[in-house]
C-alpha cells in the first residue's frame, strides 16, 4: 500500500483519538503506519529533504491542520486530544475528512486567509493549490512557505499562552533584544520587582537616558485589551516621566484602545497577537530553521555570451 497523503490521514487520526484520551504524537504516527499496513521500506522512506520520515511528516501535517480547525487540541507538548467538534465531524463524515470539511470551520478559514494574505491586505488573493497541475515549482514553494508560516504563527501563540506571566514577559524581552532594541544600552524585565504598570525597560543608551517602557500581557485569544488598560499604561509612563511605550499582547486591541493610543501625548506602539507571532518568526525567537530550498534557472546572459 502506498503512503497516504495528509488529507487521507485526517479521519484515521480523529478515529485514533476518539477514545478521548491524550495521545503522544509519536504513538499516533506509529499507529497510522500500522493502520495503513506500510512495509518496512515505506516506513523508512524519507522526505526529499532527508530530515524526517515521510509518513511521520504527513501525520504531522494532518494533526496540524486538524488543530487549526479546532477538531483536536494539544494540551501539552507532543500530545493531542479530540475536541467536541472533532467528534461531531467523525459522526457527520463517516467516509473522509479533508480540507473541504475543514473549510467549514471559521478558525481554519482564518488560518488559510493568513497564509494567503501576508501583505496585510483585506482582499483575499486566489489560493495556489499545492496539487494544482498548472502551478509552477515557484508557485508551489511560495504557497507551502506561506501556509507553513501561518501554521507556525498559530502554534507560537498557542505556546505563548502556556507560559507563565513572567515567562511571557521573558519571551517579549528576548524578542525586543533580537529586534535590536537596547543594543547600546540594555533590556530588562521589571515586573518581578513590583514596578507597577511596567513589565520591562529598554535603555537605548549606556546611561539609560533614552528609555522605552514595555507592558506584556498574556491574554486568551478571545479576550481583548480595551481603552482603560491603555490609559493605565499611559499613566505609568507619566509617573516615570516617559513618553514612549510598547504594549504587547497575545490577544487583540479594541477600537477604543487603538484610539486611546493615538490620543495621548505619549507615543505607544500596540502589538497584538498576530503581529507578535509574525515578529517571533521574522527574528527567529522560539523557532528553528528547518529547511532551505534553492531554485535554479537558466542564465540566459551566460549562453548569449559564449
Amino acid at each position: 500500500m502506498t503512503i497516504p497523503d495528509y488529507q487521507t490521514l485526517m479521519r484515521p487520526v480523529l478515529e485514533y483519538l476518539a477514545d478521548g484520551g491524550e495521545h503522544r504524537l509519536r504513538d499516533l504516527k506509529e499507529a497510522m503506519a500500522d493502520q495503513f499496513n506500510l512495509t518496512a521500506e515505506e516506513r523508512a522512506q524519507m522526505t526529499p529533504s532527508g530530515r524526517s520520515r515521510l509518513i511521520y511528516n504527513r501525520v504531522g501535517w494532518a494533526t496540524s491542520y486538524l488543530a487549526q480547525a479546532g477538531l483536536i487540541h494539544r494540551p501539552r507538548r507532543g500530545y493531542s486530544v479530540i475536541t467536541a467538534e472533532g467528534r461531531r465531524v467523525l459522526a457527520e463524515h463517516p467516509d473522509r475528512v479533508d480540507l473541504t470539511v475543514l473549510e467549514q470551520f471559521e478558525p481554519f478559514r482564518a488560518f488559510r486567509d493568513r497564509a494567503r494574505n501576508r501583505d496585510g491586505k483585506k482582499t483575499p488573493q486566489p489560493p495556489v493549490d499545492l496539487d494544482d497541475s498548472i502551478a509552477t515549482p515557484q508557485d508551489l514553494i511560495d504557497a507551502a512557505v506561506l501556509e507553513n508560516q501561518a501554521t507556525l504563527e498559530t502554534e507560537l501563540l498557542d505556546r505563548a499562552l502556556t507560559l507563565s506571566p513572567t515567562g511571557f514577559e521573558d519571551l517579549v524581552i528576548r524578542l525586543l533584544e533580537k529586534m535590536g532594541y537596547g543594543r547600546a544600552g540594555n533590556v530588562e524585565r521589571t515586573s518581578a520587582s513590583g514596578d507597577a504598570g511596567v513589565d520591562g525597560i529598554i535603555s537605548q543608551d549606556p546611561l539609560g537616558l533614552d528609555r522605552i517602557y514595555v507592558q506584556a500581557k498574556r491574554y486568551a485569544l478571545d479576550r481583548t485589551v480595551d481603552r482603560p488598560r491603555i490609559h493605565e499604561f499611559a499613566g505609568a509612563l507619566l509617573g516615570k516621566q516617559g513618553d514612549r511605550g510598547v504594549f504587547i499582547t497575545t490577544s487583540s486591541f479594541t477600537r477604543g484602545a487603538l484610539l486611546e493610543a493615538e490620543r495621548i501625548n505619549a507615543r505607544i506602539e500596540l502589538i497584538d497577537g498576530a503581529r507578535l507571532a509574525r515578529l517571533l518568526v521574522q527574528y527567529g525567537v522560539g523557532v528553528q530553521e528547518l529547511h532551505t530550498v534553492v531554485l535554479h534557472r537558466i542564465d540566459e546572459d551566460f549562453f548569449e555570451e559564449i
